[in-house]
């Protein structure tokens, strides 16, 4: 149960946090997908039957939780990786948490997660990520075969990068697959994600090979209970 809600703005971009009626100390950082949006009223995560179930479950079980529209359709641009890191330094200053935080993100808010656990890797205590996208440059090319997709993916990450659509297939190819020593753990959903388990399975070597390796739970039915399972996720994490 919430029992406060607070919205702030940072350029120009709405973060939403909500606090609970019993307290852990623990936060939780939600970085959301294609569809999320933050206004001052409310979210996607807040309106979405499933998410919302999945953000009852994290309040009930006392965590603060946070998120922000960091741009929209941001597709991992600097400019949201750097803004994911004001926010947590805001709402830190205004609420009484634990600094090492738990983070959850979904689909293509996973690149601009993995570059904040990168960059915040002392404050994040675990990361559970479900439908991830972790490698944008296969993305694209991927999709080169569907030219409708592919035009418009083109368009949002130029608008992202703040960069001409002819230079987001140069710009792509300098990125690589963000690595994170901090416990990760993956849901996919088989027929709901729109990214492949290709990408999971690469980012899952990497992270073998760098000696962290990944959870992976592979999803066939819906996302019944997957708040909870997150939780006992967390929990796990929460002693050291």
């Amino acid at each position: 149960m919430c029992i406060r809600k607070r919205a702030y703005q940072l350029d120009g971009e709405w973060t939403i946090v909500l606090v609970p009626e019993r307290p852990n100390g623990f936060g939780i950082f939600i970085v959301g997908g294609l569809t999320h949006f933050v206004d001052a009223e409310t979210s996607f995560w807040l309106q979405n039957h499933t998410r919302q179930g999945m953000v009852a479950d994290f309040l009930d079980a006392g965590y603060t939780i946070y998120t922000s529209n960091l741009y929209g359709r941001h597709w991992g641009s600097p400019k949201a990786v750097k803004l994911t890191e004001r926010i947590y330094n805001l709402v830190h200053k205004q609420e009484i948490l634990n600094p090492r935080i738990h983070v959850v993100a979904e689909g293509m808010g996973v690149l601009a997660a993995n570059a904040f656990l990168n960059n915040r890797q002392p404050l994040i205590r675990s990361a559970a990520l479900f439908n991830p996208c972790f490698d944008v440059k296969s993305l694209v090319h991927q999709e080169q075969m569907n030219r409708l997709f592919y035009k418009r993916l083109v368009k949002e990450m130029a608008r992202a990068y703040e960069i001409q659509s002819e230079e987001v297939i140069s710009k792509i190819e300098e990125k690589e697959m963000i690595t994170s020593t901090c416990p990760i753990k993956v849901w996919h959903h088989s027929l709901k994600s729109p990214y492949s388990l290709e990408q999971i399975r690469a980012y899952e070597r990497v992270q073998r090979e760098i000696g962290y390796p990944i959870e992976l739970a592979l999803l066939s039915d819906s996302y019944q209970s997957l708040g909870k399972k997150m939780i006992r996720f967390f929990q796990e994490h929460e002693n050291l």
